[in-house]
């Protein structure tokens, strides 16, 4: 299976997977689904693939850890496409973490981008894989044996996002995809849901050029 890495390679456009707790994983087992860290390896979706087995130019090149987002932040040497995927303990699922330090980081971590150099040409998409709960007042539309299941938040922070807007078009998780491979052009992913939207209308390019 071809995945987003994969075609953001081959067109040429620099990425990275960030993810908190990785560099102690590497370090130290222990910090696996236990310890302070909390370090979940089904999270990591691009570790399950030959290309970025470790020994891998491509794991050494493009997996990285959450210390080296925020220095690349600092440094204003964010690649082109980031995805980020906080530790354990911050991702506010119930059970094992809490919403408010998982708000927090996360706040922290876009105010950092937003006083990056970068920011005037950044479009942040915060979303996750499930809700709170356990039920919605709509049914959810059409789409195929998997879904669309119970709706979930997708918050878009940029400079050219619509302001004071809510977005009613129906996405899914695949639409941050679609969003990526229209951005830069690259070969279409298998498994995208037609029906989803691509995110670009929740965008106002007129303020600016595209990110």
């Amino acid at each position: 299976a071809r995945t987003i890495g994969d075609t953001l390679s081959a067109k040429g456009v620099s990425w990275k997977w960030y993810a908190g707790g990785w560099n102690a994983a590497l370090a130290d087992r222990q910090q696996i689904y236990k310890g302070s860290v909390n370090f979940q390896a089904h999270h990591q979706p691009f570790n399950y693939f030959q290309r970025f087995a470790p020994g891998g130019a491509d794991r050494v090149e493009h997996l990285k850890d959450e210390a080296d987002l925020l220095a690349d932040i600092a440094a204003g040497a964010l690649p082109q496409v980031v995805f980020y995927k906080p530790q354990g303990s911050l991702n506010e699922h119930p059970g094992y973490a809490d919403v408010l330090s998982g708000d927090r980081h996360i706040a922290e971590v876009v105010a950092r981008l937003q006083a990056s150099k970068q920011w005037p040409r950044m479009a942040v998409i915060v979303t996750y894989d499930e809700n709170g709960g356990f039920w919605d007042h709509v049914p959810p539309p059409p789409g195929d044996r998997w879904g669309p299941g119970m709706r979930i938040p997708a918050m878009i922070i940029s400079p050219l996002a619509r302001r004071s807007y809510v977005d009613h078009t129906p996405y899914d998780t695949t639409s941050i995809l679609k969003f990526i491979t229209r951005r830069f052009e690259l070969e279409p992913l298998l498994g995208v849901r037609a029906a989803a939207g691509d995110l670009t209308r929740a965008f106002d390019f007129r303020a600016g050029t595209s990110p």
